[in-house]
C-alpha cells in the first residue's frame, strides 16, 4: 500500500505569504470566489456594517506544474486543507488534478494544546496507521512529537514556507521519504 500524502492549499500549493503584488515565477494568479470564502468575506463586511459592499474574489496563486508533480509522486494524493470540498472544485482542475479525498474538519475544531495544530490529531485518526506524509505552512516541533507519540505508522511532516510554496526540494525530499520506505 502506498503511503498517503496529506496536501494543504494555503502556503504549500498557494504561496500566501509571498509579497503582495509580485506573484512567484512559475505561479498563476487566479481570483477564486469559493462558497465557503464568499459567505466568510459576507460575514465580515457586514460586522464592519458595509454588508451592501460587494464580496472581492480571493486572490489563489497557482502553480500548474504542482498538479503532474504532485501526481507523479509515489503517493496517494489526500487534500488535508480547510478548502475541504472546495479544493476538488477550484484547485485540481486548476492544477490538473483528479478529484482527491478530503478531510472534512470537526466543528467546532478541537485545540489540542500545547503548541499542537489543531489540525494534527484530525490528520493521525484519518491516517489510521498508514504511513502518511503531510506537507502545510503552520507545522511545527510540537506537531512532530505529538505525531510522534500518537500515530504507529511512519510519517513525514514537511513544512512548507508560504512565501515561495512547494519547490523542487519539497518535492525530492517527498519522493526519497516515500522511496526509503520500501
Amino acid at each position: 500500500m502506498r503511503p498517503v500524502l496529506m496536501v494543504d492549499v494555503d502556503g504549500p500549493l498557494n504561496p500566501y505569504a509571498a509579497k503582495p503584488y509580485r506573484r512567484p515565477k512559475g505561479y498563476e494568479t487566479h481570483r477564486l470566489l469559493t462558497p465557503r470564502w464568499k459567505a466568510a468575506e459576507r460575514r465580515r463586511l457586514t460586522d464592519w456594517g458595509l454588508p451592501n459592499k460587494p464580496v472581492k474574489p480571493l486572490r489563489v496563486w497557482l502553480n500548474p506544474e504542482h498538479g503532474p508533480a504532485l501526481d507523479a509522486l509515489p503517493f496517494d494524493l489526500v487534500w488535508a486543507t480547510t478548502w475541504e470540498e472546495e479544493a476538488n472544485a477550484f484547485v485540481a482542475p486548476v492544477l490538473g488534478l483528479p478529484q482527491l479525498p478530503f478531510l472534512a474538519w470537526s466543528s467546532p475544531r478541537t485545540e489540542p494544546g500545547n503548541g499542537v495544530f489543531w489540525k494534527t490529531p484530525e490528520i493521525v485518526a484519518w491516517a489510521n496507521g498508514r504511513a502518511f506524509a503531510w506537507v502545510d505552512d503552520e507545522i511545527t516541533a510540537a506537531d512532530r512529537t505529538w505525531v510522534n507519540d500518537h500515530h504507529d505508522g511512519p510519517a513525514l511532516l514537511h513544512r512548507i514556507d508560504p512565501r515561495y510554496g512547494l519547490a523542487t526540494e519539497d518535492f525530492a525530499a517527498l519522493t526519497a521519504w516515500a522511496t526509503d520506505l520500501d
